[in-house]
């Protein structure tokens, strides 16, 4: 793979050289073998080469080695070479460098298009009047019809030109679509480990504000915030390997035992969780674990956030091709002081939800409280 990139780059870089290279001199070589089967204009009687003739056939395609990188300057030496042969009657072979060239000027000119293609309708009209005048007198409509035919020459090149920019487009917006994808992605994994942590922490703290009386309690509760900001410095730590080019682009799937520590984290912090696990996660369960683990994390943290204090069961159920997660708060807690929220966290879990194909529900109930109910696919049909 990485070969054929640095082929494909070093292509560009030569401006594909390489191949129009090899093309200029073959067709030399069949002009210079084959007399009399080129482009006749005006009806001149075909002469035997010359010097002037080897000329005008080196000046017709030796240029096309330069038609990426100097396209105007090729076209403007070809052009002068074709009217050379067609003035003095060498009809070569080489005049079918002239749309070639054309082409390459139509496709990969960047400014003065419209100026050019005047340019060139206008030099061509005095070389049909010559070749009127000298010629046998063939009538202007031949002139009109190759004029036509080299229009639809610059038309072609046109096109390519056309579509390569709108390539070039789709994949600037591919490029863009993929790195807001990516940030959106990098914002959803900060936002869930950043909150959780941090508002445990918020709440712990404000809790340890009244226990300067109880010694032994204000320990624990520092010690638990300590506990809170060491595993928020090591997920933090893990995300930021994550953006490290080097590292791998899979997702990490929480250990086995990491859901009943985010509760006993959350228990600390004073919310009374009721937790129940049921089977055994899939060994090919893939990013489902990981969902569910940021489902249970993100409505620990709204119900330390909203319901502080209150009942919280976290119901979560491993089957062999889903995983169900349902956690609820009866509503009789308090909303924590200086903590809110921006409303991230459940429409980033929906987003994630919906990309494995799962189900998701966040719901308020009549008595005050919070549901969360969520069905993530995972594991492999039988």
């Amino acid at each position: 793979m990485i070969g054929r990139s640095r082929i494909q780059e070093l292509w560009r870089r030569s401006g594909a050289t390489v191949w129009y290279a090899p093309l200029a001199t073959v067709l030399f070589a069949a002009s210079l073998v084959y007399h009399d089967n080129g482009t006749e204009l005006g009806g001149l009687p075909t002469r035997p080469f010359d010097s002037l003739a080897l000329a005008a056939i080196a000046l017709q395609c030796l240029p096309l080695a330069g038609r990426r990188r100097w396209p105007v300057l090729c076209f403007a030496l070809v052009a002068a070479g074709f009217a050379v042969d067609q003035l003095r009657g060498y009809h070569s072979l080489a005049g079918i460098a002239l749309p070639i060239a054309l082409m390459g000027v139509a496709s990969h000119l960047e400014h003065h298009r419209r100026t050019t293609a005047i340019a060139v309708s206008v030099a061509y009209v005095p070389l049909a009047v010559a070749l009127h005048r000298i010629g046998p007198g063939e009538p202007p409509s031949e002139f009109v019809t190759f004029y036509l035919a080299v229009a639809l020459t610059w038309g072609v090149g046109a096109w390519v030109r056309h579509t390569r920019a709108l390539e070039a487009e789709y994949r600037r917006r591919v490029a863009e679509d993929t790195r807001a994808a990516e940030r959106a992605r990098i914002a959803r994994e900060l936002h869930d480990v950043v909150t959780h942590h941090v508002t445990a922490m918020v709440v712990q703290a404000e809790a340890a504000r009244y226990l300067t009386a109880v010694p032994d309690r204000l320990d624990q509760s520092l010690t638990a915030v300590t506990d809170t900001g060491r595993r928020a410095i090591t997920d933090l730590r893990h995300l930021l390997d994550l953006l490290n080019p080097d590292h791998g682009t899979e997702p990490r799937t929480p250990p086995a035992d990491r859901l009943l520590t985010l509760v006993e984290q959350t228990r600390q912090a004073g919310q009374p969780v009721e937790f129940t696990e049921e089977g055994t996660p899939a060994e090919s369960a893939g990013s489902a674990d990981l969902v569910a683990y940021r489902v249970v994390q993100e409505s620990l943290t709204n119900a330390l956030k909203y319901a502080h204090g209150s009942r919280t069961s976290v119901r979560v159920r491993h089957g062999e091709r889903e995983i169900t997660v349902e956690v609820g708060t009866d509503g009789s807690g308090s909303r924590s002081a200086g903590l809110s929220g921006s409303g991230r966290g459940l429409a980033g879990l929906r987003e994630r939800v919906e990309v494995l194909g799962g189900d998701f529900s966040a719901e308020k109930q009549k008595d005050g409280g919070f549901t969360v109910q969520v069905r993530i696919p995972s594991g492999s049909p039988s």
